[in-house]
């Protein structure tokens, strides 16, 4: 190799860089125009000659499927582009971005798209939570790829980080808050006493939560990711069916105003593990709103913002944070995806693959052990709370704490009350139901107010 004089002029970037007209153009559909769509559109727009030198070729939007044609979606959505026949526009593209949500028509049309040997990017976690296999499946039959790193966490780079940067380790454990919208009302109630009603009014004022909330509040939404994370970490098709799922719509001011008396504050978790036993391993896949310390890391995740822990062997503690939802950070994560599988394409490759060798069992909730938070309102006489401690110690449940207040007279004919918390000792969850179960038919327990999970000890 003769050396370079210093005289001669450097090489530069543009020597090696075919201009953009000589570049091959990949033909790209967008499924659907809201939020989310209209700002896709928008940054490959503006980033066109950036992303073009990106991926080594240009990308040309050949048509965005809406279902209402009249509707004005913006100076970024041209008109010219629109069309109600997704199913036509699906088989002339080179890649296919779906962003409609919900099972039918998406599931349809990504099929129909990787038969005409379209790559597909998504952001549809329901549809990949209860579909993602049959969607594997098809992606592998006719060669092209399938990716989906907004479905998880907005913005946060996640689903790469397990499928392919820790591909070389053994994770045990991911834990987190995935759901902007119930982090936002949690934590609303939390700083200002608001009830969960008024808090959810606030948050649909603001944008953070949808008309109809349900899928958030509800937890069905944490729950289709936690599915996804479980099947890439753990090598395994989880299903959102497999994944126990529990809202925020019980937990009241009188939850939150406990956990700030025990040092703790209640956050939606959704956890998947790895569970290690004699007889082999299962995984536990499971969403709930639970205590955590005060000086926990997920404890001070406050508003919409979204932050998941991963527990690998080799890697440690990592922990992601940032922008789980909205149309900008959303759609950061979209063309991330749409760069990786354009580049593909350019290059005549395919990324990675469904990874299920492990095929483990998943455990169901009753066979796990948890720390339990339990509020009754029970009668305010001698004997009642040895009874109740006699009834969980009966279950093999052992009490950690108890805090109770008389609340007075109740009404005519009865005697006084009080309430009473109680924090116990990791338990079966069989156990447990076994106990909720007598309180219910014992007349010393008038109530049962909560019973909330305790976790990050």
């Amino acid at each position: 190799m003769t050396p370079r004089d210093s005289s001669d002029p450097a090489p530069t970037a543009d020597a090696a860089t075919p201009p953009l007209e000589q570049l091959p153009t990949l033909r790209v559909a967008v499924l659907g125009a809201g939020t989310v769509g209209s700002e896709v559109l928008r940054l490959i727009q503006q980033q066109g000659e950036d992303l073009a030198q990106r991926i080594g070729g240009r990308l040309e939007v050949i048509g965005v499927a809406v279902r209402d044609l009249e509707r004005d979606r913006g100076e970024h959505v041209p008109t010219e582009l629109l069309t109600a026949d997704a199913s036509s526009l699906v088989r002339e593209a080179d890649l296919v971005v779906e962003l409609m949500g919900g099972i039918e028509p998406a599931r349809s049309l990504l099929l129909e798209a990787m038969a005409h040997g379209a790559s597909v990017v998504t952001a549809n976690k329901a549809l990949l939570a209860q579909d993602g296999a049959e969607l594997y499946e098809a992606a592998d039959e006719h060669g092209v790829d399938l990716y989906f790193e907004a479905a998880v966490a907005g913005a946060i780079p996640l689903v790469r980080p397990v499928r392919e940067s820790l591909a070389g380790d053994r994770i045990q454990r991911v834990l987190g808050i995935v759901n902007g919208t119930t982090n936002y009302i949690l934590d609303a109630m939390t700083r200002t006493g608001a009830s969960f009603e008024d808090a959810l009014a606030t948050a649909q004022e603001l944008g953070y939560a949808e008309a109809d909330p349900t899928a958030d509040v509800q937890g069905h939404d944490a729950a289709a990711k936690a599915s996804i994370l479980a099947s890439l970490a753990f090598h395994t098709r989880v299903r959102a069916a497999d994944v126990h799922c529990e809202g925020i719509t019980a937990v009241t001011a009188q939850d939150i105003i406990a956990a700030e008396r025990m040092g703790r504050v209640i956050k939606l978790l959704s956890i998947v593990e790895r569970i290690e036993e004699e007889a082999g391993e299962r995984v536990s896949a499971r969403v709930y709103p639970a205590l955590i310390p005060e000086n926990h890391p997920l404890a001070s995740v406050s508003e919409a913002f979204n932050a998941v822990f991963i527990e690998a062997d080799a890697a440690g503690s990592l922990m992601f944070y940032g922008q789980g939802a909205g149309g900008s950070p959303t759609a950061s994560a979209v063309l991330g995806d749409l760069v990786s599988v354009a580049r593909a394409r350019v290059r005549g490759g395919v990324g990675p693959r469904e990874s299920r060798y492990a095929g483990l069992d998943v455990v169901p909730l009753t066979e796990l052990r948890s720390a339990f938070y339990l509020s009754l309102t029970v009668e305010d006489r001698p004997g009642v709370l040895a009874e109740i401690a006699g009834t969980l110690s009966e279950y093999g449940i052992s009490i950690s704490t108890i805090h109770q207040e008389p609340l007075g007279a109740q009404e005519e004919g009865r005697g006084a009350s009080a309430h009473i918390g109680i924090s116990t000792h990791r338990a079966l969850e069989l156990a447990m139901d076994a106990a909720l179960d007598r309180f219910s038919t014992s007349a010393a327990v008038l109530s049962i107010d909560s019973i909330l999970r305790i976790e990050g000890d």
